[in-house]
């Protein structure tokens, strides 16, 4: 059980959550906070005082006043026009994450939203009831106003859900589990949608698979470090001790560890080259960097996740209009992840070229067996990595700079924080593509130097990889030893984490 406070809410918490189908309740030391504020609005309706968003219209529109007995048909109104997403549906994980990030959002009590409506998003993700929310319409400010849109929708009764592996009406889902519609009250409906959450879900996600990726991306490198005889001298401590950037040692310490006793590196300690290719030497530099830019992202993503970012805020008695909901510190991060993640992908690939390139790799040319010429062996899975590292290239053009005016001006500078996390997703996709393709063919390259072994953690690290191989003798289709890997490493977490013991 995960208990949301509105403060304390972690990256790990999301992945409890929104991949593991953890349950999650509200701590009771929210529930005065939440109250206090849900009564202040419902006294500003009684006063007939003009705030924005509690009894005026939205956006540009907030000059028109509302009268008291048309205030929740306002709310409910606001919820089904702006539910303007298009696109195919996000991923179940985001929408999870995006409903455990509101509700933590919503438990600070700055919102003026009742409990009981704070406790139908948990009811929802509890059950299992997942909204269907389509991945584009939203700018990044106000908030994320279409998908939260689809996600409130969904609590009344409207649209349609994933429930027990189906796509069904909400309305049905809610029946089935006993959860009552909602009927909005003042405020309700914009505090259900202006937020920065959908950003901050795709982000999440994205990280929870960039920090897997990158463990598995060191234990390609390393494995083709020793495939291409590379060495370990750039691995040295000392070396890293003296730049003072802590993700560049880490990666030094775990490379070194996979090779710690390796056969294949002991056989050329004497050889005559005197250093490797930067795609080889510089892991720790490229590696190192992509790993610190994931870790200052976490700390932005989790202050983002325990922050209010709806408008306007209720302080006690008096109500605020700001600007929280632009999503430019998330967009910010968004950006920044997808260009470290893009030279991830790059680096991998320059590394699959050299294993597979006979002017560089002193190996048999594109590691191919049999007649020479008559086979082309791995040629073209470099042919493959190129297009997916130079996409990703394109990709990483960052979209926090662009702004469009939307709300005929009045909200006329935007974050496309959403557009930014999206672009990650499909980077770390092409980057979990390219990694499976450098351990394929790592793992040839390393058959080439038998009998000489590499080092014990990397073998066991490898062990469950080498049996996704078919045998391989002479051409032949090696797409399904490649999907095989590909689904491996996206579906498990590198099995050594600590390499202490070797």
């Amino acid at each position: 059980m995960i208990t949301i406070r509105g403060s304390e809410l972690t990256l790990n918490d999301y992945v409890q959550v929104a991949i593991a189908g953890e349950t999650v309740e509200i701590s009771p030391s929210c529930f005065a906070l939440i109250n206090k504020s849900a009564r202040a609005v419902e006294s500003i309706v009684q006063s007939e005082d003009t705030v924005y968003g509690i009894n005026t219209g939205f956006g540009a529109l907030a000059t028109v006043k509302i009268s008291p007995e048309k205030t929740k048909e306002l709310q409910k109104n606001i919820i089904l026009s702006h539910a303007a997403g298009v696109g195919e549906p996000a991923p179940k994980e985001v929408v999870r994450g995006l409903m455990l990030f509101r509700a933590n959002s919503l438990s600070k009590g700055f919102s003026g939203i009742r409990l009981q409506t704070v406790q139908q998003l948990i009811d929802l993700l509890n059950a299992q009831i997942t909204p269907v929310v389509p991945q584009q319409g939203s700018v990044g400010a106000s908030g994320d106003l279409a998908p939260l849109a689809h996600v409130a929708m969904a609590m009344l009764g409207e649209g349609e859900v994933w429930y027990r592996g189906e796509r069904v009406p909400a309305l049905f889902a809610l029946k089935e589990t006993g959860i009552a519609p909602l009927e909005p009250i003042q405020k309700e409906g914009l505090a259900l949608l202006n937020g920065t959450q959908y950003i901050a879900s795709l982000l999440s996600y994205g990280l929870y698979k960039a920090f897997r990726l990158f463990d598995w991306s060191l234990v390609a490198a390393s494995a083709s470090v020793d495939s291409l005889k590379g060495s370990t001298d750039p691995f040295d401590p000392r070396i890293h001790e003296v730049r003072n950037h802590p993700g560049q040692g880490i990666v030094a310490k775990k490379i070194r560890g996979y090779l710690k006793d390796s056969e294949i590196r002991k056989s050329h300690e004497h050889c005559s080259k005197v250093q490797d290719a930067y795609s080889l030497r510089a892991i720790p530099q490229v590696l190192g960097a992509v790993y610190d830019t994931l870790l200052y992202a976490k700390s932005v993503l989790e202050r983002e996740i325990n922050s209010v970012t709806d408008n306007p805020l209720v302080f006690g008695e008096e109500v605020l209009s700001g600007g929280n909901f632009h999503g430019e510190p998330v967009a910010f991060i968004g950006d920044f992840c997808a260009i470290a993640m893009s030279e991830l992908g790059s680096i991998s690939e320059r590394r699959i070229d050299r294993m597979v390139n006979p002017l560089v790799s002193a190996l048999p040319a594109f590691l191919a067996r049999g007649e020479s010429g008559l086979n082309s062996g791995y040629m073209l899975w470099q042919y493959t990595a190129a297009a997916l590292a130079s996409e990703n290239k394109t990709l990483s053009f960052p979209a926090s700079v662009d702004s469009i005016p939307t709300s005929a001006y009045q909200e006329d500078h935007v974050s496309m924080g959403p557009i930014a996390a999206r672009k990650l997703l499909s980077i770390i996709e092409n980057d979990t593509k390219i990694v499976a393709i450098e351990l394929m063919v790592a793992l040839r390259a390393l058959e080439f130097l038998a009998p000489l072994q590499s080092g014990s953690a990397l073998i066991k690290t490898l062990e469950p990889l080498y049996g996704l191989l078919s045998p391989y003798q002479g051409d032949r289709f090696f797409g399904d030893d490649f999907e095989r890997i590909y689904r491996y490493i996206s579906e498990n977490e590198v099995p050594i984490k600590d390499l202490a013991d070797y």
